[in-house]
């Protein structure tokens, strides 16, 4: 196996970059320029009608930042738990971007609190939450979203591969998941093996291959590269979730065109 330790932390900062959309006239890098009806319905926002919107935050956002958006934190559901005040529900009693953003903040990150890393996990979530998981949450636990902008990329592995592989690979004879001489991410305990860190797109010229545009949104190909995410769920307390069931080849045949 290739050593692939790279002193990589999991998920170290809050970088969660999500779009806020809003009022015209505000400041804030994202709505300054914006207008009002881009979000809402009303054509005069007022604190009566500002929660009525043109479409969910979730669809909002994800209009520029559709990968932070696949990649964060669930976001447009009813918790199962009381959230505390300062992280608000939205008027469904649904958590979402707002949630953990002020829309029309200006603050870092446009973050409702200044606490980061564990102890902004632990402000909803109990310690037992990510104990149950076989990781112990250490591939959340720093995180809304996963993050990987300051990661060098070397070794033809996107950022979020490389953040993968840091753990996996001081922990690669427990988990058993590894990349070999010939770039092939090989999972011992299900003998599956599959090329990592090569152009999708230029596969796609020998065949057999669906085109780029043709995938679902849940297949994510950072540079237009094979990442461990295209496969796995990339924030999920479900450790290693697969994006879609590996039951009679349907993961495979997302992509393979047979």
């Amino acid at each position: 196996m290739l050593n692939y330790k790279m002193g990589i932390v999991l998920l170290l900062p809050i970088a969660i970059v999500f779009l806020f959309l809003g009022m015209a006239g505000t400041t804030g890098v994202h709505i300054a320029n914006t207008p009002c009806v881009t979000c809402h319905v009303a054509k005069e926002v007022t604190a009566a009608n500002a929660a009525v919107l043109v479409a969910s935050q979730e669809k909002l956002c994800g209009t520029c930042h559709a990968q932070a958006i696949l990649l964060s934190h669930p976001s447009g559901f009813v918790p199962n738990r009381p959230l505390p005040k300062e992280y608000p529900l939205d008027w469904k009693g649904d958590l979402t971007c707002s949630s953990c953003h002020s829309v029309h903040g200006t603050q870092a990150r446009l973050m409702r609190t200044t606490v980061s890393g564990a102890p902004f996990c632990l402000a909803c979530h109990n310690k037992e939450f990510f104990e149950k998981m076989p990781d112990q949450g250490a591939s959340l636990a720093g995180s809304g979203h996963l993050d990987a902008k300051n990661t060098p990329v070397t070794l033809h592995l996107d950022p979020f591969s490389l953040q993968c592989m840091g753990c996996h690979d001081e922990k690669a004879d427990r988990n058993q998941v590894g990349i070999d001489s010939l770039g092939l991410m090989r999972h011992k305990s299900s003998s599956i093996n599959h090329p990592i860190g090569k152009s999708y797109q230029a596969a796609t010229s020998y065949g057999g291959y669906r085109p780029v545009d043709q995938l679902p949104k849940s297949i994510v190909l950072p540079n237009g590269k094979i990442s461990c995410i295209s496969c796995h769920v990339g924030y999920s307390k479900e450790h290693g979730g697969l994006v879609v069931p590996k039951k009679h080849s349907e993961l495979c045949l997302v992509c393979h065109d047979l």
